[in-house]
């Protein structure tokens, strides 16, 4: 949903509609697009981190099988 342009296969959202209900998936792209500004618009303006995260303070994106 973040590339542009904005690519959502047709196996994908299967694969959501398996696991959420559609206000869920709704809610889920509602948020992704809200992250999606804001980095976008901290990018723009060059506002970097705030350094919160420590050394493995952060729960990371799970690899894909």
């Amino acid at each position: 949903m973040t590339d542009v342009p904005v690519n959502v296969p047709d196996e994908l959202f299967a694969e959501l509609k398996s696991h959420f209900n559609d206000k869920q998936i709704v809610e889920l792209t509602a948020i992704i697009a809200r992250e999606n500004y804001r980095a976008r618009f901290n990018h723009a303006l060059l506002i970097g981190s705030d350094g919160f995260t420590n050394e493995g303070a952060f729960c990371p994106v799970p690899v894909r099988q």
